[in-house]
């Protein structure tokens, strides 16, 4: 009998795996690359939330995890993915510099703001108030991540392409079977293919669909990324990536002309100079009503696991919370309270 059975070769099914291989469970990832919302993601991590230049929950436990365990994934792939480059949060206003100074002087945040105000940095960047710099950020080519490793689990037979069907699982106290193999959990990973999973797809989850463009730009000439009410992320070879769209009532992986004019239209308040569009692409990230993850057991099953809700911050999120669920199921360590599935069913009385 098997360890687990992983559903979802996202970033949070590979960060669960990994933790099963580095501790010497036995496993296996069902994917069918239905959901491609960590290979389209974004990829930056930020410990702040730049909007309100407040602290992301639990930003330094996170970090202190993700760090490494991308470092070592690297190693283990061969490949690099993760790439330390600054944000720049670029000012609309003196009262923003303001705000920003106020919230740099905060214990929770002082480690993640720099003090230094940052002028005339990228003469094709529009900025007249300027630059904060955030501090411990970067960006994680997850697209390449997701697929090395999925090569790696293949090569390893640790990996099945494959549709999961849910009425081929065969449920008992001790045990899960799907298709003649016997595991003692079953672990379901899909992001917003949660919504067809029928023992979860009762949990709030609420899909907020995001675009994104690669734009080609030779004149930009910026080696940071610029964060306004879009974010610039340079990639290499004058190609850019420029985001994000937030949609809560499309569920659809297409591109639209809406998405694309309206991030055209946030470049023109940002830069100056020409461009071309080289790329649109879309994808549904899997965002919970609560803002807080989905970890935990199904109040029915005891052997039946969810991890999703990683939202727009799955970067961060997915080692911290792969870690509390491995650690929850081998170790009886106790899931930390704002993301654990019990918060619903206590408030629907199931349990």
């Amino acid at each position: 009998m098997k360890d687990f059975l992983i559903v979802g070769a996202g970033i949070a099914g590979i960060s669960f795996a990994e933790l099963c291989m580095q501790n010497n469970k036995s496993f296996v990832v069902f994917d069918d690359n239905s959901q491609p919302s960590s290979r389209i993601a974004g990829g930056l991590y930020n410990p702040v939330v730049l909007k309100r230049f407040s602290e992301v929950w639990k930003a330094k436990e996170q970090l202190l995890l993700a760090s490494p365990f991308y470092k070592s994934l690297e190693e283990k792939l061969q490949t690099t993915f993760d790439y330390k480059i600054p944000i720049y949060r670029r000012f609309a206003s003196v009262e923003e510099q303001n705000d920003w100074f106020t919230a740099a002087d905060k214990p929770s945040l002082s480690d993640f703001l720099s003090t230094k105000l940052i002028e005339d940095k990228y003469p094709s960047v529009i900025a007249s108030y300027g630059y904060g710099e955030v501090l411990y950020t970067g960006y994680l080519d997850v697209k390449k991540m997701v697929s090395s490793y999925a090569s790696y689990l293949n090569a390893s037979h640790l990996f099945v392409s494959d549709r999961f069907n849910y009425e081929e699982v065969v449920i008992t106290k001790d045990s899960i079977t799907y298709k003649d193999t016997k595991y003692k959990n079953i672990i379901f990973a899909e992001g917003f293919g949660l919504h067809a999973n029928p023992y979860f797809n009762d949990l709030p989850l609420d899909g907020t669909k995001g675009e994104l463009l690669i734009i080609e730009a030779a004149d930009l000439k910026i080696d940071v990324t610029i964060k306004s009410n879009i974010f610039i992320l340079p990639i290499g070879n004058n190609l850019y990536k420029v985001g994000a769209t937030y949609d809560w009532n499309d569920k659809s992986n297409v591109p639209t002309e809406i998405g694309k004019n309206e991030l055209i239209e946030k470049l023109k308040d940002t830069i100056t100079c020409d461009y071309k569009i080289v790329e649109h692409f879309a994808g549904v990230r899997p965002t919970v009503k609560d803002r807080r993850p989905l970890v935990g057991t199904h109040y029915n099953y005891k052997n039946v696991h969810v991890l999703n809700g990683l939202g727009t911050r799955g970067v961060m999120l997915a080692p911290f919370l792969a870690n509390q669920l491995f650690n929850h199921l081998v170790w009886g360590g106790n899931l930390e309270k704002e993301i654990d599935i019990i918060r619903i069913y206590k408030k629907r009385n199931l349990i």
